[in-house]
């Protein structure tokens, strides 16, 4: 069967929460907002003003997690300022999951690369997910998307070292490539398969830089604004934007995919898709 992507032209918050409604998926309980609080310098993630409106729907808590590179987020103490000074403390309620350790261990049996995912201890507060993701390029997994939020977006500090290793955190920018890439679609599942699909996914293609968020000096924009698209599928969802990005006419769009290729990028989706996480197959749905 194939999912349904919601997808709007109208790049505005107000819009995020009427797609999210379109898809008419009823979760419940307590809501974490998973979402990207930008790395200090990054002048393309998505500010707390763009996204106010649908943490507040869902009355959610901003989750984040440290990072294992060095940064202005790579220890609690540092990504705490920086979560005041980027605006999300002032919004929202924030909950920076692996804070202090020690970090939640999920299984993922039919792991092709890893058979475990490392992510904060706080995850156990929540019933639901709202994921949030800025759809933009990578420079290691070639985009960035629902997938990576899922995966190296939830993971604990030592957990995105052990995905980035493919299971061997010394490893962590040594690795076979192609294995760090299947061990983000292990890891997206163990976090699909923990909220048992109470998840609903926003990707926004906005500030489409081939650079992450995570990166403190980032390229500009490449191409042009695509829109916004949300669905319960987080696979669906991430092939939607890679297929929108080959479909523009925009002639920045060779440079973007240019990092996605390079990258083998679209082996995430692949192997996701494999482990059963979600379907390639998908109608979108215009409005």
């Amino acid at each position: 069967m194939k999912a349904k992507v919601y997808f709007s032209r109208n790049l505005t918050p107000e819009t995020v929460v009427s797609l999210c409604r379109m898809a008419g998926k009823e979760l419940p309980g307590k809501f974490a907002v998973k979402l990207h609080s930008g790395e200090v310098g990054n002048q393309n993630f998505l500010k707390p003003d763009f996204w106010k409106p649908a943490v507040e729907m869902v009355n959610g808590t901003v989750v984040e997690c440290n990072t294992a590179y060095a940064g202005e987020r790579d220890s609690t103490e540092k990504h705490v300022k920086t979560l005041e000074k980027h605006g999300w403390t002032r919004y929202f309620t924030v909950d920076l999951l692996d804070a202090e350790g020690p970090d939640m261990e999920l299984e993922i049996p039919n792991g092709k690369v890893i058979k475990k995912n490392f992510v904060g201890k706080d995850l156990v507060n929540y019933d639901s997910m709202l994921v949030l993701a800025h759809f933009k390029g990578h420079p290691m997994g070639g985009y960035g998307g629902a997938l990576k939020q899922l995966s190296i977006g939830v993971a604990s500090a030592y957990g995105k070292a052990y995905i980035h290793g493919a299971g061997e955190p010394e490893k962590i920018w040594t690795s076979d490539h192609d294995s760090f890439l299947e061990s983000m679609a292990d890891a997206a599942s163990s976090i699909v398969n923990y909220f048992k699909g109470n998840i609903l996914y926003v990707n926004v293609m906005k500030n489409m830089s081939v650079d992450c968020d995570c990166c403190a000096v980032a390229e500009d924009p490449c191409m042009k604004d695509i829109g916004i698209l949300v669905s319960t599928d987080p696979v669906a969802i991430d092939q939607a934007c890679i297929d929108l990005v080959y479909a523009s006419d925009d002639p920045g769009k060779e440079h973007f995919i240019e990092r996605v290729e390079s990258r083998n990028g679209v082996h995430t989706i692949e192997a996701a898709a494999a482990l059963g996480v979600g379907t390639r197959e998908y109608e979108l749905v215009e409005v």
